[in-house]
């Protein structure tokens, strides 16, 4: 590998060294050739080949060995010139005029053109270089013509239109020339196959433009014209170089040696010999050279095309989407042949219009959809269904525009490009069904389901939000938590929804106004929710009505210290709230009052008129006693026809004596029933105590004063007092 790196600078310095060798003798032959021409002839040059060597070959190498090339010319260009014994100075101030020529007429065409190939616009090309060419052959025509004046003695105007017409018509024919044989290389010959051909046509362009030229008596240069032309027209590029350069070759020669048409002007001088060749060369290339660059122009425009017309058949015929060109009559004038895979038809059967395999359900829709397109221009993508030749049918996708008619521009034409999309149709026809099925799902779940974004937006939430608030999800799906449950639930929510959006779970309850009017309790869990990339989303919520079971709960809470029947108290809630206020009683040394209160002869009001009638005395009797008590005291029902009493901030005995008395007047009115009006009275033992050691000697107490109550015959009250 590194012998290899090595060894590729000095395989590129012996390149370039083989083609300064090569540049050097093409340069020294032509200068020695037009100045030993000149000077045995004793005429001016005709034809300046040199320049035109050099730009072609400068115009085939990259600009970083334009020096190297320039050099070379120069030094060869001298070279040439001591031949001819010259003074150095002057072939060194001419040589350098010539290097600027050159330079000049290569640099504006490699700007133009920084790559000359077969797409290269040869019209453009040659237009930018001829007019470089006149610029630059003008420029070193006025600079030579000083030099030449000052060093021998010349006629300064006469030299700058020798020096200009000698310098545009070698340029013009040799740089085209130099430039057509590096780039053609061995097709300089003619093409593999028309060798003999090409051969044969330049030998007949070099017999006529010799036979015209071997005889003084008649003006025949005009004959050279036809089997040059031909010959451009046959063998294009090489065709005119080779032509030109033989034609303006033996023009030369023959001029020089005094020979040819020319001589038919009487008492004419070689110069004026000179001046008619380049006239005549002149004339060859104004005709030949461009109608090279039309057939080059032509040829690649025609490549282009042809290239163009592949690319599209390759991809109309080898694509798998059917692509159609359909007249305003539904007939069709080009089908792919995807048709065969796409639906099982010939591209012949498929030629002529067949609405009958659209779908009956998708006709109507396809007519109104091309109509609109003929109507509008602008292109339509429809989704239809065709009938398959087995008889299925395949979902269609069809891409359809307005396009000119390649036949006949004065027409238009549909452009019809479809595909298969059955696979994708039935998938979201199928997803379709699967999201409905899961909107019908969620909307009936007895729970609110929604998504929030990131940005506290809802982009789903199920129907039967509207059951809970009386919103619609349509009013919800793109506001705001916020705005959608108001600033005081909002904040609230604000922990749990941070909570949420930062990838933890939240579940809390709350209560609200639901759309009933009545207040809700309700449940709500947020989850966060995750795409597939596993980035944040936002997060789901499920919120659930939980009022039934709260009541459920409050109604058991309730059960569990309250008596079914009259709504007081029960016994275990009356043990706790004694319990309670025995402590605060002794921590603040305050007395406690008990009454136990007994219905007198309620056994025989159920043995006489039925457990029922029982039961509603029992009720009356805790209704009057709610009525005589204060709301500080706790009424509750022991059991069977027991009750008490608990009062907690009683201090005196005639204060317990007025309740004890109120109590028992609240018995005086008879209790009315449906089926009775019975007479029903109370006995109460109340215990009014400071200081008193337990919950059981408290009910002691006041159970005795109970028992002394019945003893003293019932329907009255007896008040045990301790520590007061």
């Amino acid at each position: 590998m590194n012998r290899r790196i090595s060894e590729e600078p000095r395989f590129k310095h012996h390149t370039l060294l083989w083609e300064a060798l090569g540049l050097f003798a093409a340069i020294f032959a032509v200068t020695s050739y037009s100045l030993v021409l000149t000077s045995a002839t004793s005429s001016v040059v005709s034809i300046w080949i040199a320049n035109g060597v050099v730009v072609g070959s400068l115009l085939r190498v990259s600009g970083k060995k334009w020096p190297v090339y320039l050099a070379v010319s120069l030094i060869a260009y001298l070279a040439g010139k001591g031949l001819q014994r010259a003074p150095l100075l002057p072939s060194l101030a001419l040589g350098l005029i010539n290097g600027l020529e050159t330079l000049i007429v290569a640099f504006a065409v490699r700007r133009a053109f920084p790559r000359i190939a077969d797409d290269t616009t040869f019209l453009r090309l040659g237009r930018v270089a001829l007019s470089s060419t006149l610029v630059a052959s003008a420029v070193s025509a006025l600079l030579a013509a000083g030099v030449i004046a000052a060093t021998h003695k010349g006629s300064y105007w006469p030299t700058v239109d020798w020096w200009f017409r000698a310098h545009v018509l070698g340029m013009v024919i040799v740089a085209t020339a130099t430039l057509v044989v590096l780039t053609q290389r061995s097709r300089m010959l003619g093409n593999p196959g028309h060798r003999i051909a090409f051969f044969r046509d330049m030998t007949l362009v070099a017999v006529t433009t010799i036979g015209v030229f071997v005889q003084s008596r008649y003006p025949l240069l005009f004959l050279v014209f036809a089997p040059l032309l031909f010959a451009v027209f046959r063998h294009h590029f090489p065709g005119l170089v080779v032509g030109v350069l033989m034609v303006a070759l033996i023009t030369n020669v023959a001029t020089a040696m005094g020979t040819g048409p020319f001589d038919l002007m009487v008492n004419a001088s070689p110069n004026a010999h000179a001046l008619l060749a380049q006239v005549y060369l002149g004339v060859i290339c104004l005709i030949t050279v461009p109608v090279a660059l039309t057939l080059a122009d032509r040829r690649r425009l025609e490549q282009q095309i042809r290239d163009s017309e592949i690319r599209y058949r390759l991809l109309a015929d080898y694509a798998s989407d059917l692509v159609m060109r359909i007249c305003r009559n539904g007939e069709r004038r080009y089908v792919s042949p995807s048709i065969k895979d796409l639906l099982g038809w010939e591209v012949a059967d498929f030629m002529k219009p067949h609405p009958e395999l659209i779908h009956p359900d998708d006709r109507e829709r396809v007519a109104t959809a091309v109509a609109e397109l003929w109507a509008s221009g602008k292109s339509s993508l429809t989704q239809y269904r065709l009938q398959h030749r087995d008889g299925h049918y395949v979902w269609i996708e069809a891409l359809v525009r307005i396009a000119p008619s390649p036949d006949n521009p004065a027409e238009s034409e549909l452009i019809y490009t479809g595909r298969d999309v059955t696979e994708s149709v039935l998938a979201e026809q199928a997803l379709a069904d699967s999201e409905k099925r899961l909107r019908t799902i969620t909307d009936n779940i007895p729970a609110v389901i929604a998504h929030v974004d990131s940005a506290e937006r809802y982009t789903f939430i199920n129907a039967y939000v509207q059951k809970v608030s009386g919103q619609k999800p349509q009013d919800i799906i793109g506001r705001t938590v916020r705005e959608v449950r108001g600033a005081a639930l909002y904040e609230r929510f604000y922990a749990h929804i941070a909570c949420a959006l930062a990838g933890g779970e939240a579940t809390f309850s709350y209560e609200m106004e639901g759309s009933d009017g009545q207040n809700h309790y309700l449940q709500t869990t947020y989850l966060p929710a995750m795409s597939a990339a596993g980035e944040r989303t936002g997060f789901y919520a499920l919120t659930t009505d939980i009022t039934d079971i709260k009541r459920a709960e409050q109604e058991l809470a309730y059960l569990a210290h309250y008596d079914a029947l009259t709504g007081l108290a029960n016994r275990r809630y009356f043990v706790d709230c004694l319990h309670l206020a025995l402590e605060r009683a002794r921590a603040a040394r305050f007395p406690l009052m008990l009454l136990i209160i007994d219905v007198d002869h309620f056994k025989s009001i159920n043995d006489s008129y039925g457990h029922g009638t029982g039961d509603a005395v029992l009720r009356e009797i805790a209704h009057r006693l709610k009525s005589v008590t204060r709301k500080s005291d706790v009424v509750a029902r022991l059991g069977g026809d027991e009750f008490v009493i608990l009062c907690n901030d009683v201090d005196a005995t005639y204060a317990a004596e007025a309740l004890a008395k109120k109590i028992t007047d609240a018995m005086s009115e008879p209790v009315l029933l449906d089926s009775a009006r019975l007479d029903v009275t109370l006995s109460i033992g109340a215990a009014l105590c400071r200081d008193v050691g337990s919950e059981d000697e408290l009910m002691q107490r006041a159970d005795v004063a109970l028992y002394r109550a019945k003893e003293a015959g019932r329907a009255c009250y007896e008040l045990a007092v301790s520590g007061l």
